[in-house]
């Protein structure tokens, strides 16, 4: 799509800045054309777009197609047999739900609970065995008592659930074939109604084609959609606001633009001008290219502001985004090529899915930062499925015991990847970490847990869920279902025919319908109606598939040791380390720089080496990664050995000893917040020569990625 020439709102906007653009004037010009302006001003303005709207709707109105009222009332029909026969296929559902719940339990009393119960009762009797004072036999001792405790409630749990579950389940195989037959009717009716829609179509396409009427539609959708009373408080504001309100009204291109990008937050068109035309007067760039399309989406999305996640103990009383620092922020990492190469390829619409992310630019940075510092496979991954949210799975701990420990220093999403959390907070940084990087993001909502669905080269995909199917998103005041985004995505893949789409939609407004809202089970308006029924023959036509799901077993889990094992060591075997990689650097003054990669034979445990964006290689591991290092050094001696590390979770510990040494010496790894930080150092004896260091992550350790050693000689 071209760029708008907006040459005249950028002039008109810093034209009338200087001394009109606040209400609050000073000594030379008390009232600049604000705040003591009557009322009647506004009304003035209320009635001149009531009359404009009032003209359109009357012209649009008599040009419109003829449509069969005979195909219309097969339509309304067709559509309820589709809701009687959803209601039916809900009923199903839900009665086999039960059953499928009660088995759930079964499962998770016999694995989660009572395996879980084994394995701390195996623990402890270990910790037992070590115990060498009567604090620590004690302590053990308790141990071993609460998890034999735990045992039995799992046990007397497990027979309860076990016979509802048997009460139950002889009705399975019935409900089991009346969901089937009830999803085959179901289905049938949908294309039912599908075919009777395309007679209808048949009758529309032509007119919906055309963009002969676009100038009228175009400024009937807007006046519409902002409402003539929601136009005139805004221009009744003072001369800017009434001149930004004539300049819009009149650059067709412009409002075409915003009603295809999905039109201004709440109809406040005015603001989303104002807005736009302080981008393009700051930037540019703005003007031009993807950045147009970027400055177009923030002005659009924060036309009714944001409102801004803090630190608690944050003294900044700043409370909303502020979009000319949105639109700078994502110019300037793009620039600095900090987000993803796709980028540049989205349209407004998606990218109003970025810039609405409710952190500060301070965490933003941080975020792109701190993965591409702790975990660079999840950047550089060519699986879009999971590049970027895949921190969500392996970092982002499933459970809220350790919620407690979040401290107010941090930001909210600081604080989720390092204490972890359930539903809502994993799915909120899930989101968070893909905004960062520029991947646009839509909420979604699933019974008894969240998930969440971004943009991929394939098309959109849900994490840490089910499908878009059994999705929704109620928040933001815009109810919607799953299903009806997914095939916009799908519909709006295909620009040209989309304009079908949104033709109708722009003549449901003008008349005034009510709105489609499958989510609220709204069929709306004859044209509401028929713009869904368009973008489901566009979707239909183009053979658009919707992706599986991805990580749905983990939607309310942790990903299992044994997978995330499975995952590094084939992850390791495709990632080749050079020799060069692995060679010890001297350095002046008796230092050695030592890579993290430069294993001597082969380590065990889970880790997982990696391209570092700082050069060379670095690797991720957790408790029980063992490896040995061979490094030569002039003399026999002392050495101070400290690491470079990032932690995003606190608790982490190495050990580490030279040679034969009988007792390894422990290292604090220090909570890094996602930056590389040197950690204390340990003193090791190394011999004149080669010498072989022996180096363990303690277990129990969570993830810590390490670039190099150090080795310093010390007097």
């Amino acid at each position: 799509m071209r760029p708008v020439r907006n040459g005249g709102i950028v002039g008109l906007v810093a034209a009338l800045t200087v001394g009109v653009l606040s209400a609050s004037g000073d000594a030379q010009n008390p009232d600049p054309g604000g705040s003591l302006r009557p009322f009647r001003v506004a009304d003035d303005f209320q009635a001149k777009y009531s009359d404009l709207l009032a003209s359109l709707r009357t012209e649009i109105t008599a040009a419109l197609p003829s449509i069969s009222e005979g195909k219309k009332s097969a339509l309304q029909k067709a559509r309820d047999k589709v809701r009687e026969l959803t209601a039916a296929a809900a009923s199903a559902h839900q009665a086999l739900g039960k059953i499928q719940t009660a088995k759930a339990l079964v499962d998770h009393a016999k694995d989660k609970w009572i395996g879980g119960a084994e394995k701390g009762i195996a623990a402890a009797e270990a910790a037992l065995k070590k115990a060498v004072t009567a604090a620590e036999r004690e302590a053990a001792q308790k141990d071993v008592a609460k998890w034999k405790a735990n045992r039995e409630d799992g046990v007397k749990a497990l027979h309860e659930r076990q016979a509802e579950y048997d009460l139950l389940r002889g009705d399975e195989p019935g409900l089991k074939e009346t969901v089937r037959k009830a999803g085959e009717s179901l289905e049938q009716a949908r294309m039912q109604e599908f075919e009777v829609a395309k007679a209808l179509l048949l009758d529309a396409d032509g007119f919906l084609a055309s963009e002969t009427l676009d100038a009228k539609l175009v400024k009937g959708a807007v006046l519409a959609h902002a409402t003539p009373r929601g136009l005139a408080e805004f221009a009744g504001q003072g001369d800017l606001e009434a001149a930004l309100v004539e300049k819009l009204l009149g650059d067709l291109p412009l409002m075409k633009e915003m009603l295809i990008a999905g039109g201004a937050v709440a109809g406040k068109y005015g603001q989303a001008l104002k807005i736009y035309g302080e981008i393009q007067k700051t930037s540019p760039r703005a003007a031009k290219d993807f950045f147009h399309r970027l400055a177009l989406a923030v002005a659009l999305e924060h036309a009714v502001p944001i409102p801004l996640r803090r630190a608690e103990d944050q003294v900044d009383p700043t409370t909303v985004v502020d979009p000319l620092k949105r639109y700078l922020h994502y110019e300037k990492a793009w620039l600095d090529g900090e987000l993803d190469p796709a980028f540049k390829d989205f349209s407004a619409w998606e990218y109003r899915m970025v810039v609405n992310v409710d952190a500060p630019e301070s965490i933003l940075a941080w975020g792109r930062q701190m993965l591409r510092n702790y975990r660079p496979d999840h950047v550089t991954t060519p699986d879009y499925r999971w590049r970027y949210s895949a921190s969500v799975k392996t970092d982002v701990r499933y459970g809220s015991q350790n919620v407690k420990e979040d401290l107010p220093s941090l930001h909210a999403y600081q604080n989720i990847i390092k204490n972890g959390g359930v539903c809502g907070r994993r799915a909120f940084f899930g989101r968070f970490i893909l905004r960062s990087f520029g991947i646009p993001t839509w909420g979604v909502t699933q019974h008894k847990h969240a998930a969440l669905s971004h943009w991929t080269p394939q098309g959109w995909v849900i994490n840490l869920g089910a499908s878009f199917s059994f999705s929704w998103w109620d928040k933001d005041g815009a109810p919607r279902s799953g299903s009806d985004f997914l095939l916009e995505t799908q519909a709006r893949a295909v620009p040209r025919s989309y304009q079908k789409v949104l033709r109708a939609q722009w003549i449901s407004s003008v008349l005034g319908e009510t709105a489609y809202n499958d989510r609220k089970q709204i069929d709306g308006g004859f044209w509401s109606n028929l713009a869904h029924e368009q973008a489901r023959a566009i979707a239909a036509d183009s053979k658009a598939v919707a992706l599986d799901p991805a990580g749905q077993e983990l939607a309310e889990a942790n990903e299992s040791k044994e997978r995330q094992e499975a995952d590094r060591a084939s992850a390791a075997e495709r990632t080749k380390v050079s020799e060069e990689d692995r060679k010890a650097a001297s350095v002046q003054g008796g230092t050695v720089s030592l890579p993290a990669v430069g294993f001597t034979g082969k380590p065990s445990g889970p880790f997982l080496p990696m391209k570092s964006f700082l050069g060379g290689m670095q690797v991720h591991c957790s408790g029980g990664f063992k490896a040995s290092y061979e490094v030569e050094v002039p003399r026999e001696g002392r050495y101070a050995l400290t690491a470079k590390v990032v932690t995003v979770q606190e608790g982490q510990s190495f050990r580490v000893g030279a040679n034969e040494a009988k007792e390894p010496v422990e290292i604090a790894v220090p909570y890094t917040c996602g930056l590389w930080k040197q950690t204390t150092e340990a003193t090791i004896f190394l011999a004149a020569g080669k010498n072989l260091i022996h180096f363990e992550v303690k277990d129990g350790s969570r993830g810590v990625t390490i670039k190099d050693f150090t080795l310093t000689a010390k007097p």
